[in-house]
């Protein structure tokens, strides 16, 4: 009896250490490849934001990137891809409304933020996607630049006012519209007064762009897009290749931002 209650106990014990191990482990990231016709691009996948990994991984298995363009590409921002109409596109298409007919849900982290190098969503603008959610397959890595702190600021700021320009137009046209059903003379001083009240309280809470002393350090050393951070999910980094995303970012381009020479994803691998 004493032996089996003494097999039990040791296996209990490393049932215990088992489950202790599991936990404490890291889930290893998993890493995927866009092989072009301008070289091979290495991305990790964070684990942070496990719907866009799990996404993509399901979508390279499906080879659904292979034949297709970086059909965006802006120098000094990002390049940008996914769309599944760009496959065997005319010269001169405009593109960038395709996709796999599904959105994924916004997974916003704190810290992953729009450096050189990392892989976020693309998505439709907010007034007809307020939840900000991802699509299904367009993406883009940056490039971006490296700031000096002055710009910084003035990037914040710039950022800032658009943002309370754009509340103070929502509701001056409102109030317009509103005197004008009425009949009473327009004038813009008077709706200028009975707008601004409700335009502070508006931007009061307005989620406005204030960069943490890790984004001011990142974007002045590394370089990137700040004002993108919280408004398109981040989730992976460029961990070869960034010289390739240079490279394809210097690309001659038309009035679409699509390069003039196809920039095609030839196969899209797992490494692991």
């Amino acid at each position: 009896m004493r032996k089996l209650l003494l097999l039990f106990a040791v296996t209990m014990f490393f049932a215990c250490n088992a489950k202790t191990e599991k936990k404490e482990t890291k889930q290893e990231e998993r890493v995927i490849q866009f092989q072009t016709n301008m070289g091979n691009i290495t991305l990790k996948l964070y684990n942070e934001t496990p719907k866009h990994r799990d996404n993509y991984i399901k979508l390279v298995k499906e080879n659904y990137f292979e034949g297709l363009l970086f059909h965006r590409v802006i120098e000094n921002f990002m390049i940008q891809g996914g769309d599944p109409d760009s496959k065997g596109a005319e010269a001169g298409k405009r593109l960038g409304e395709g996709g796999p007919g599904y959105k994924i849900d916004a997974e916003f982290v704190d810290g992953l933020i729009h450096k050189k190098g990392v892989l976020a969503a693309a998505r439709e603008g907010d007034q007809v996607n307020p939840q900000k959610k991802s699509s299904g397959s367009q993406f883009y890595i940056v490039q971006g630049k490296v700031f000096r702190s002055g710009e910084l600021d003035t990037l914040v700021m710039k950022y800032n006012h658009r943002a309370k320009s754009m509340i103070y137009q929502k509701h001056f046209r409102a109030k317009y519209s509103e005197l004008s059903k009425a009949g009473e003379v327009i004038d813009n001083i008077k709706i200028d007064s009975l707008i601004k009240p409700l335009v502070e309280k508006e931007f009061a809470t307005f989620p406005k762009v204030e960069l943490t002393d890790y984004q001011k350090k990142i974007y002045t050393t590394v370089g990137g897009t700040p004002h993108l951070d919280g408004n398109y999910t981040v989730f992976g980094e460029v961990i070869e290749g960034l010289d390739i995303i240079d490279k394809i970012a210097a690309s001659e381009t038309d009035e679409y931002d699509r390069p003039t020479a196809d920039v095609i994803i030839k196969k899209a691998v797992i490494i692991k």
